[in-house]
């Protein structure tokens, strides 16, 4: 029997057992491998006028798709025309236990971090996307002529605001939705419908108290106050949204980060006891956990595309994610790596030769101090 007849027999199963279609789809969602699931109305969403001067104070650096569809916001219908409710679901992607594994992953000076979602085979964008179809098609058999829409963090829809009204979870200080029992590792998606879903009690409340160990942990300082994210100083931004240079004065918060950062999600005591994922998909790769700096500086284009056309590591590009590694080279103290370097500067982009540049002068004065 496949994936698709089992869910075929669970949709019956919802059918015939009399649930209602709300606890039916909820049932399928879980089947399908989303962790966490609710159900939202279609209205505006709270958190729109935050948005709003988010975008006003510029905390959303080059990512200008962003205030270019910010009316776009403003109601899902914006994203599905006459949608009544907001199914969120959240799938989670811990894959191990706290921040003292991932440091024992370090083995050598030229090894690079890389953020838990990507450590893994596939990009969670495809992963989702599967899962979402997979919903859609049973919520279509449990009510035909009804009309959907799957959304991966690609469309306007403030993913978070919905999962809150869902009932999911809470905005910590780092702005990530936590949930009590599931910590923040979770990657959020929803299902827009037509339906007049059942809605779930909207998490009312914070949980985070006076802790600030999200904030602090931060090296580039990139909270300005809690709740509130500046973008161009987060080292997910600067090693996956940025596409010009990282700021010099950033660059030694960057650290070894080769794709993202994890830091205030280690540091949350909401993570202490998360569930780890048994999704396969998610599980670290061995040259992903960690990544080697110096092979990613030499790799060539087509090494790049064959290695990280399925995966986020490809969102910076080949020559940003080059970029990264010639910052984490620099921050490594490692004079050895130096001649590395120099025969890299050769045939490089002026993205990649600055970093290269910048990494060279670094260890040099390092090694003379």
């Amino acid at each position: 029997m496949t994936q698709d007849d089992t869910i075929t027999q669970k949709t019956n199963s919802a059918i015939n057992s009399g649930q209602t279609l709300t606890a039916s789809i909820k049932a399928v969602a879980r089947h399908v491998g989303f962790d966490q699931v609710g159900v939202a109305p279609a209205v505006s969403p709270p958190g729109l006028g935050h948005l709003t001067d988010w975008l006003a104070n510029g905390f959303a650096g080059e990512m200008q798709y962003l205030p270019r569809r910010a009316t776009a916001y403003e109601h899902p219908e914006h994203v599905m025309p006459n949608v009544r409710s907001v199914v969120m679901l959240a799938i989670n992607y811990n894959t191990h236990a706290g921040q003292e594994e991932d440091k024992d992953a370090q083995s050598s000076t030229t090894s690079a971090r890389v953020a838990r979602y990507a450590q893994g085979s596939a990009d969670y964008h495809d992963l989702l996307r599967g899962k979402l179809k997979q919903l859609a098609d049973a919520v279509h058999e449990l009510q035909p002529g009804c009309r959907t829409r799957g959304v991966v963090d690609t469309a306007p829809l403030l993913e978070r605001d919905f999962a809150r009204l869902a009932g999911l979870g809470w905005f910590g200080k780092n702005t990530m939705l936590i949930n009590k029992r599931a910590g923040s590792w979770l990657l959020l998606a929803a299902l827009l419908t037509d339906l007049e879903l059942e809605t779930d009690l909207a998490h009312s409340t914070s949980h985070c108290g006076t802790c600030t160990r999200c904030l602090d942990v931060c090296p580039t300082d990139a909270f300005v106050a809690p709740y509130i994210l500046d973008a161009r100083r987060c080292i997910s931004y600067l090693t996956i949204e940025l596409k010009n240079q990282i700021p010099i004065d950033l660059r030694d918060g960057v650290g070894d980060w080769l794709f993202g950062c994890d830091l205030c999600q280690d540091v949350c005591p909401w993570n202490n006891k998360a569930p780890v994922t048994s999704e396969p998909a998610f599980q670290p790769q061995a040259d992903h956990h960690p990544a080697d700096a110096l092979q990613i500086l030499k790799m060539t284009e087509a090494e790049f595309v064959a290695r990280f056309q399925h995966s986020p590591l490809g969102r910076p590009g080949w020559n940003g994610l080059r970029r990264n590694a010639a910052i984490v080279l620099g921050n490594s103290g490692d004079p050895a790596v130096i001649p590395e370097l120099v025969g890299c500067l050769e045939q490089v982009p002026p993205l990649v030769s600055e970093a290269i540049t910048w990494a060279l002068k670094k260890l040099q004065e390092g090694s003379q101090s």
